[in-house]
């Protein structure tokens, strides 16, 4: 899953995409190995400065627009009902709720659009719960509250990254070291690192420069049952995927 932002607000700069050239940049994603595209339009960084609904939708149905013919599948990053309502009628192909199905109206959207959904572990809001423990309990209301709305087709993320002021590196580093843990969901589940901060606290690097972190980090997520990796580096990843299957023959 390649990740394309449209909010200039992003934590990473570099992967800010003009909402007019989504389709040459998905496209160029889909080409190096990408199966779907993750389009979002608001940084949902601990600090970044809040935007409008109005604005996100502005932003991300101009993305949607870009990629008018280029035959790429979409999922949009949203957890705003007004937003994933006028993505809807672009035809997208998946949703990335990273509250989780919280909010009832966008659950509701979901079931109703039959939509696959990437739904995060969350309590109230994005990535509160804290540790291991918290993240299971959070991800088994998150499969209520599925049931509840009639949606089936979910991958579950455990939420790996600084999503609250309670969030610690730690934390993150104990869900990566567990992440076979989440599998007993019997879900697909997501991967979700790709130059967070936890990297960088660890590497003392910027964002520009967590690359190998990412990588190295997703490749043991990987082996421990990740069926889909979110990633802003679409090559570098595709090939570490690529070199992972072949490790995995015959074992």
């Amino acid at each position: 899953m390649g990740v394309i932002n449209c909010s200039p607000e992003s934590f990473f700069s570099g992967s800010y995409v003009a909402p007019d050239r989504v389709g040459i940049v998905a496209s160029q994603f889909a080409a190096s190995g990408a199966d779907i595209i993750d389009v979002g339009a608001r940084s949902t960084a601990l600090n970044a400065p809040p935007i409008s609904a109005a604005l996100e939708k502005e932003r991300v149905t101009a993305a949607l627009k870009s990629l008018d013919g280029t035959g790429v599948r979409v999922s949009i990053d949203t957890m705003c009902p007004e937003v994933l309502e006028a993505c809807i009628r672009y035809g997208i192909d998946a949703v990335n709720d990273i509250r989780g199905l919280a909010d009832p109206a966008m659950a509701a959207l979901i079931a109703d659009a039959g939509l696959p959904v990437i739904a995060m572990a969350a309590c109230r809001r994005p990535g509160d719960p804290l540790g291991v423990e918290e993240t299971l309990r959070a991800l088994a209301r998150v499969l209520e509250r599925a049931e509840r709305h009639g949606i089936r087709d979910i991958i579950l993320d455990p939420g790996i990254g600084r999503w609250t002021e309670q969030r610690t590196a730690g934390h993150d580093w104990d869900l990566c070291r567990n992440f076979a843990l989440f599998q007993t969901f019997e879900r697909p589940l997501i991967a979700a690192v790709s130059r967070k901060s936890f990297l960088g606290d660890l590497l003392k690097k910027p964002p520009a420069e967590r690359l190998a972190g990412s990588l190295a980090v997703t490749c043991f997520l990987l082996e421990q049952g990740a069926a889909i990796v979110r990633a802003h580096d679409v090559v570098e990843t595709r090939d570490c995927i690529s070199v992972f299957e072949r490790m995995q023959e015959g074992l």
